[in-house]
């Protein structure tokens, strides 16, 4: 692998800032200097350190964002802002994607990859990864309405959900939603076979993660290696 692309791909420095930074003599190769952009290294056996700081090479990326409202959950749109536009440039040439879509207006947790296997066993129903969304709706929910949402519900185009818990606040209209599935805009159109309308939607969950607490909304951070090793066995 050539150096530059090394640093590209660990979001450490761009081709040009590579360069740059050659010229000025601030990357070592095993505690060389380095001469050229373009020598070739080997990530996993050679020692790279940027100014000063060492390289790791990750060839699967994954970032935790609070997604926040107005923002379309793709790589590119032409029309409307995506969650990638969140992200640093540096990011933005890691070929990360959404894993699973939020709507448009829907907040909250979502997980972007370069590993479009690990998001493919993520989203596959058959493994049942849960996901929570915090909920809000127009006109208050009866024992028969959650009984119907916790059997599955039939949707105006003739698709069965598969059954969704849901928790309900004591005020009838809010509460915690569970999915095991994610069909296109599947919440709103259960709550509208209830004859509901969805005034609210944020997720704080998918799986083992949970959205922290202390990440404001619009803002990212990479899974810490632990919630890594958790959103791999969920995969499994």
């Amino acid at each position: 692998m050539r150096l530059d692309k090394l640093l590209s791909v660990s979001a450490v420095a761009t081709r040009k800032e590579t360069a740059r930074a050659v010229r000025a003599g601030q990357i070592t190769v095993n505690g060389a200097v380095a001469k050229r952009a373009d020598m070739a290294v080997d990530p996993e056996k050679d020692s790279v350190c940027f100014c000063g700081n060492a390289v790791f090479y990750k060839p699967y990326r994954y970032v935790l964002l609070n997604k926040p409202d107005g923002y379309v959950s793709a790589t590119e749109d032409g029309r409307e802002p995506t969650v990638l536009e969140l992200l640093p440039p540096l990011y933005t040439g890691l070929g990360l994607f959404p894993c699973g879509r939020l709507d448009k207006h829907t907040l909250g947790l979502m997980l972007l990859t370069n590993n479009g296997e690990l998001s493919h066993r993520l989203l596959s129903p058959r493994r049942h990864v849960s996901k929570r969304y915090a909920f809000r709706v127009k006109f208050p929910l009866s024992d028969t309405d959650c009984d119907r949402f916790r059997d599955g519900v039939t949707l105006e185009d003739g698709y069965e959900t598969k059954p969704a818990d849901i928790e309900l606040a004591e005020d009838k209209r809010s509460g915690v939603i569970t999915l095991v599935e994610g069909k296109y805009h599947q919440i709103k159109r259960m709550m509208e076979a209830l004859h509901n309308q969805i005034t609210y939607l944020e997720r704080i969950s998918f799986g083992p993660l949970a959205l922290p607490d202390d990440l404001p909304r619009g803002a990212w951070r990479e899974l810490t290696e632990q919630e890594e090793q958790m959103l791999l066995a969920a995969a499994e």
